[in-house]
């Protein structure tokens, strides 16, 4: 159960409909998930939504290694709402509903595409040990550059803080 009552739009003050109808009229359609908590703080709620839009919408990451970290990082901090949420987009991308059964279950996946496991491998490093090691590192950058490297850092971090939102204030998962 939610730690927050049921969103009604016409309770909010004007700065939270004004991120209320940004991100409404934006590539997500509506406001749910850890919207709704951060529409607490208009002014948090709407850098992040902006950061994870841009993550999620026109970053450097290919769709399926994007949504590969997403849930690696959700599985990490145990955030149900977005792993629900993204196991379709990861599914759509073309991710092997195998990886995405491993990682449900906290185990490495057998993977045979090397990109897969480098990306898998990066995030599980950052997470578990707070850093990543030197042949982990130069596996992302000398397959996909700065920018990816960074983009794959602000992927893990950007979920992060999505879980917490979702884990504090105990956002149901979606259906």
């Amino acid at each position: 159960m939610s730690r927050l009552s049921q969103l009604d739009p016409d309770t909010l003050s004007a700065s939270q409909k004004d991120i209320f109808d940004k991100i409404t009229a934006g590539p997500r359609g509506g406001v749910r998930g850890p919207f709704v908590p951060m529409l607490l703080s208009p002014g948090i709620c709407d850098f992040v939504q902006g950061l994870g839009a841009y993550i999620r919408f026109d970053g450097a990451l290919p769709g399926k290694l994007r949504e590969l970290a997403i849930l690696t990082t959700a599985r990490f901090w145990g955030a149900n709402y977005e792993w629900n949420a993204h196991v379709p987009f990861a599914e759509k991308e073309g991710l092997n509903p195998a990886i995405i059964a491993a990682i449900a279950e906290g185990r490495t996946p057998n993977f045979t595409d090397d990109n897969e496991k480098a990306v898998h491998t990066f995030i599980t490093e950052l997470h578990r040990d707070h850093h990543v090691g030197d042949a982990t590192f130069a596996a992302i950058k000398d397959t996909f550059g700065d920018e990816a490297t960074l983009e794959l850092t602000a992927v893990a971090g950007y979920y992060t803080l999505i879980s917490m939102v979702l884990n504090t204030f105990e956002v149901a998962a979606p259906e």
